[in-house]
């Protein structure tokens, strides 16, 4: 994987950070928008995005003064391949 692992599991066991990605998997939105769907403070929010941009699971974009986050598919697929590579090799012991 490109990515650290460590990261990105840390970043999931979060109940919040999950729920943020399902979130995302509905449509790209901004912080505010993120922080609407709450009950925590805006920099609450911000410290769970900036974990999962760490993780590279979220990424950002300006957009005028707006934020823009969306999921980064491709990682999820790298952690997929990854899981399935180290299942296969469990099977075959």
């Amino acid at each position: 994987m490109h990515m650290s692992a460590t990261l990105v599991f840390k970043a999931l066991a979060d109940p919040t950070r999950r729920a943020i990605i399902d979130l995302l998997k509905e449509q790209d939105m901004t912080a505010g928008d993120i922080a609407e769907q709450f009950n925590m403070k805006k920099p609450s929010i911000s410290h769970h995005l900036s974990t999962l941009q760490t993780a590279e699971l979220v990424l950002s974009e300006r957009n005028g003064q707006h934020i823009i986050y969306s999921l980064n598919t491709t990682v999820f697929q790298d952690i997929m391949m990854w899981m399935m590579n180290v299942s296969g090799k469990e099977n075959e012991k």
